[in-house]
């Protein structure tokens, strides 16, 4: 009765490694995908980052690839603690996973203050930072990021063309004549900007807050979504690793 006990617990625990070594492999993949979103916001999207005056929505890019990198590390070690059967190896693995929900918690938290409060620093923010830095001196990278914003969304100013009316550089003579940014034009030529008719320029309801507004939200769902996907196969390897700590209780480390 005893061997048959004995070889119970072998089975069970065999069974339990093998499902661990499969949550593993799975986490590893996850975390890839954890870190290419991340890397996706702050390469991709860059630009938009900084017409934002807030860092909540960069520090939550950097908070996923963070996340994504501990977790490829942690899915590694997590094989090898289950193959080794090694108790310390999965403490530290346990541990690990504890630490990136927790990260992941976080970045959660950061999305959703940040998705309270976007609608109103937009309105606060984009439409100064469009019509004082704008082709000036040291702001370059505010300079590609409107006109990429304009040419993308297919908009015209922050809550409409007339915003460019207020503009240093509209107003100076290094506009050349321009109403608005060559980039509010629907064909794009030198100059072109001279003319802001509706069949010329873009003439979009909201302008370029809604449509920069909607993006940001749209993005933070999909950060959002991926934290909560990642987080429940997170405490499925948990319990997992609970349970073949407990198995291996009564074996030396």
């Amino acid at each position: 009765m005893g061997a048959y006990e004995e070889k119970k617990e072998t089975c069970g625990t065999i069974c339990l490694k093998y499902l661990l070594f499969t949550f593993n492999f799975l986490f590893w993949l996850a975390g890839g995908v954890v870190m290419a979103v991340g890397v996706w916001t702050l390469v991709e999207k860059s630009d938009y980052i900084s017409l934002l005056s807030s860092k909540t929505y960069a520090a939550s890019a950097y908070i996923l690839v963070l996340a994504g990198a501990i977790v490829m590390v942690t899915g590694v070690l997590g094989c090898c603690a289950t193959f080794k059967e090694q108790r310390r190896l999965l403490r530290v693995y346990f541990v690990l996973l504890l630490c990136i929900f927790l990260l992941e918690i976080l970045a959660g938290v950061l999305a959703y203050i940040y998705y309270q409060q976007l609608n109103e620093e937009l309105k606060q923010n984009l439409r100064e930072t469009m019509v004082q830095k704008y082709q000036q001196k040291e702001q370059e990278h505010v300079t590609r990021a409107v006109d990429k914003l304009q040419q993308e969304f297919k908009c015209c100013g922050s809550n409409s063309s007339s915003d460019w009316a207020e503009s240093a550089w509209i107003r100076s003579i290094k506009a050349d004549g321009r109403v608005v940014p060559d980039s509010c034009c629907k064909s794009r030529t030198d100059g072109c900007g001279r003319r802001d008719h509706p069949s010329n320029v873009y003439k979009v309801e909201g302008g370029c807050i809604t449509k920069l507004e909607n993006f940001i939200l749209d993005h933070l769902k999909i950060i959002g979504a991926v934290g909560v996907g990642i987080a429940c196969v997170q405490i499925i390897g948990m319990v997992f690793t609970c349970c073949l700590y407990q198995s291996l209780k009564a074996e030396p480390y």
